[in-house]
C-alpha cells in the first residue's frame, strides 16, 4: 500500500497536539494527526452541570489569545470557565507574595479550564479544518527516517509519509524513543493529587498556594461557583496516604493543610494521582523531527505552566513554518533550528524557576532565607510584576 504523503504528521492528540495541528493547518500545510485513542468532540448535552473533571489547566492570557486564534477558546462554555483574579502564595515560615490581575493590567492572571472541555473545544476546531486528516485510533508501529522525510508505519499495514514528524505524545514519548533520544525524565519523588471540592465560603476569584514544610506544594484553584480544584504535589509516601483516604477525610485534610480560608470542603470528584518528573533535553529537534509539549520538556506543576509552555511550542512552530518564505520543505533543518532557538529561552527560564523553587523549599537550612526573600519580593510592586510577566505570556 502506497503511503499517504503529508507536510507534517503530529503524533499525540492531547491539548498541545490538537492545538498544533490546527495552527499548522492555518499555514497551508497538509497535516495528519495520529493518536492511539479516538479523537472525539464533546457532547455537552450529556455533561451534567455538577459533573466536574478533576484534571484542570491554568490557561495564561497569552495561551487564551492563541487558542482564540484557532477558533477553540470561543467554543468553551463561559459557565465552565473560572478566572484567577488574585493569587496568594505562602512560604513555610511566614513568607508571602500576592498578585492581582488588576495591578498587572489583565482581566485574569489565568483561566481555569477542565481538561475535558479544553480537549472538546480543540477537537471541534480540528474537525473543521479540511487540511487535517485525523488518523485515530491508530497504533504507530515504527518510523523509518529518510534524508527527505520519514515514513510512519501503523499497525495493520497503513503508512504515512511526511516531511516532518512532530512528537506531542507526552513525557514518555514514543516518538522520542524512535528518534534515538533516550534521556529519561528525572522523578521528583512527588505525586500530584488532584480533586475538586465544594467550598463553604466563596473564593472570589482567589487562587492559593502553600509551600508546606516536608509536605510538598498545595494549590487551590477557583472553579465556577463555590468550587475549587486542588493540586497537592506531595512526597510519594504522603501521596499514597492521601490517595487511601475516603472523600470526607481527604476534604478535611486538604482544608486543614491550607488553614481553611474557604471554610469546610466537600468532595465533588474522586481524587486522581499523577507522578511528577523533570525533563530537560539537549535539543527539541533532530533530523526531520520536532518535539512539543511534555515530549519536549517536563516541569513541576507548582507554577501551572506545563500546558502553557506546550501552547508556546505550538505557536512558535506554526509561526516558523508560516514565515518560511521560499523554503518549501517543512522539515528543513534551517526551520527546525529556528524553532529550537525560539523556544530555548522561555523553556529554560520556566524550568530554572520551577525546579529551583522545588529544590529551595526542600532544604530546611534555607527556611529563613527563602521566606525572607518572599517577603522582600512581595513588598516591592515592580519586582512582583516582573516575576509575573513571563507566566502571563
Amino acid at each position: 500500500m502506497k503511503p499517504v504523503d503529508y507536510d507534517l504528521v503530529v503524533l499525540g492528540a492531547g491539548p498541545v497536539g490538537l492545538a498544533l495541528a490546527a495552527a499548522l493547518a492555518r499555514e497551508r500545510l497538509r497535516v495528519a494527526l495520529v493518536d492511539r485513542a479516538p479523537v472525539v468532540t464533546l457532547d455537552r448535552g450529556a455533561v451534567d452541570g455538577e459533573d466536574w473533571d478533576a484534571r484542570v489547566y491554568a490557561i495564561s492570557p497569552g495561551s487564551a489569545e492563541f487558542l482564540h486564534s484557532l477558533g477553540a477558546w470561543q467554543r468553551l462554555p463561559a459557565a465552565r470557565l473560572a478566572p484567577i483574579e488574585a493569587m496568594d502564595v505562602r512560604g513555610d515560615a511566614g513568607g508571602r507574595i500576592e498578585f492581582t490581575a488588576y495591578e498587572l493590567g489583565e482581566r485574569a492572571l489565568s483561566w481555569i479550564v477542565e481538561h475535558r472541555e479544553l480537549v472538546g473545544a480543540l477537537s471541534e476546531a480540528v474537525r473543521t479544518c479540511e487540511a487535517i486528516d485525523v488518523v485515530a485510533p491508530a497504533e504507530p508501529a515504527a518510523i523509518v527516517w529518510r534524508d527527505d522525510g520519514a515514513e510512519i508505519g501503523l499497525a495493520g499495514g497503513r503508512a504515512l509519509s511526511t516531511r516532518l514528524v512532530v512528537g506531542a505524545d507526552g513525557l514518555r514519548s514514543w516518538v522520542r524513543t524512535q528518534a534515538g533520544i533516550t534521556r529519561e525524565p528525572r522523578s521528583y519523588d512527588q505525586t500530584a493529587i488532584v480533586a475538586n471540592f465544594a467550598t463553604e465560603h466563596p473564593h472570589r476569584g482567589f487562587a492559593f498556594q502553600w509551600f508546606l514544610a516536608e509536605r510538598g506544594v498545595l494549590a487551590w484553584l477557583p472553579l465556577p461557583g463555590r468550587r475549587i480544584s486542588i493540586v497537592w504535589s506531595a512526597p510519594d509516601a504522603l501521596a499514597r496516604e492521601l490517595s487511601a483516604l475516603d472523600a470526607q477525610a481527604l476534604a478535611s485534610r486538604v482544608a486543614d493543610a491550607g488553614g481553611a480560608p474557604l471554610g469546610e470542603l466537600r468532595s465533588i470528584t474522586p481524587a486522581a494521582a499523577f507522578p511528577l518528573s523533570f525533563l530537560k533535553l539537549p535539543s527539541v529537534v533532530a533530523h526531520r523531527l520536532a518535539l512539543a509539549g511534555d515530549a519536549a520538556h517536563g516541569v513541576h506543576p507548582l507554577a501551572g505552566q506545563g500546558v502553557n509552555l506546550g501552547f508556546g511550542d505550538a505557536a512558535a512552530l506554526a509561526g516558523v513554518l508560516g514565515t518560511r518564505g521560499p523554503v518549501a520543505d517543512a522539515g528543513a533543518a534551517i526551520l527546525l533550528e529556528r524553532y529550537a532557538r525560539r523556544r530555548a529561552l522561555p523553556v529554560l527560564a520556566m524550568q530554572t524557576l520551577t525546579d529551583g523553587l522545588v529544590r529551595l523549599f526542600d532544604l530546611p537550612a534555607l527556611k529563613v532565607l527563602r521566606n525572607g526573600g518572599m517577603r522582600a519580593v512581595g513588598s516591592v510592586g515592580p519586582l512582583r510584576r516582573l516575576l509575573a510577566q513571563p507566566a502571563l505570556r
